[in-house]
């Protein structure tokens, strides 16, 4: 499903973000991504939904070399990636219906599909009663529960989530992860970048730590290994 091949990554102004890493992960898989801040965690992310390419190496998404594709062709991989930002990204002036639709309508779904999928993303995330409420009508936690919709909507093989309960109360952190969870159950592969401890050693799954543009560790049921 995702395959990193001695990937290195540097940027213009000479940081390394990455050092030589294989990483692979199986279809289904849920997995955190954990280590420092700067450690290059970010920069793994960005690589697997092809914001960055790297400078060194190989990344394989469901058989596609991601640093060989042509930039028209980087929306039909994306279209098997949902991403779920720590920010929502929402659109404001579109109401959660339209948010999440909206997702449907740039790879052209019919309106029939889209009014059927929209209606099933929402019930999954529990906010079918938000359907006409705006962004800024919601809390934090159900704008997340939105940009989950939205990431799932066309049914992507994986999902990114970029520290998706960082800027949530712990309460509703729990409720992003169960949504999170039940969408890993369906078949979905989940990789979540976090710094929360109290997640990683509560909901156990595959943990792989990066530090200094290395993996530190790759453990099937790891623990967070940082000190808050």
């Amino acid at each position: 499903m995702i395959n990193l091949k001695n990937v290195y990554k540097t940027y213009p102004n000479g940081v390394v973000a990455l050092n030589g890493i294989d990483i692979h992960i199986e279809p289904g898989e849920f997995v955190y991504v954990v280590g420092p801040s700067g450690a290059g965690k970010s920069t793994f992310i960005k690589l697997i939904y092809r914001e960055e390419v790297p400078t060194k190496g190989d990344v394989i998404i469901d058989g596609i070399e991601t640093n060989k594709l042509k930039a028209n062709k980087v929306p039909y991989l994306r279209r098997d990636i949902g991403v779920v930002f720590q920010d929502f990204k929402l659109l404001p002036r579109l109401t959660v219906y339209e948010n999440v639709a909206f997702a449907l309508e740039v790879i052209e779904e019919t309106p029939e599909v889209i009014q059927e999928r929209v209606k099933e993303v929402l019930e999954l995330v529990g906010l079918e009663d938000k359907a006409k409420s705006f962004p800024q009508e919601l809390s934090g936690g159900e704008q997340q529960r939105v940009s989950i919709a939205r990431a799932i909507a066309s049914k992507p093989k994986i999902v990114i989530a970029d520290e998706p309960t960082g800027n949530l109360d712990p309460d509703t952190s729990w409720g992003i992860m169960r949504t999170l969870e039940e969408i890993n159950a369906r078949g979905t592969t989940i990789i979540m970048a976090t710094h929360s401890q109290e997640i990683v050693n509560t909901i156990k799954k595959r943990v792989i730590a990066i530090e200094d543009g290395l993996i530190a560790r790759d453990e099937k049921q790891g623990d967070y290994g940082y000190e808050i």
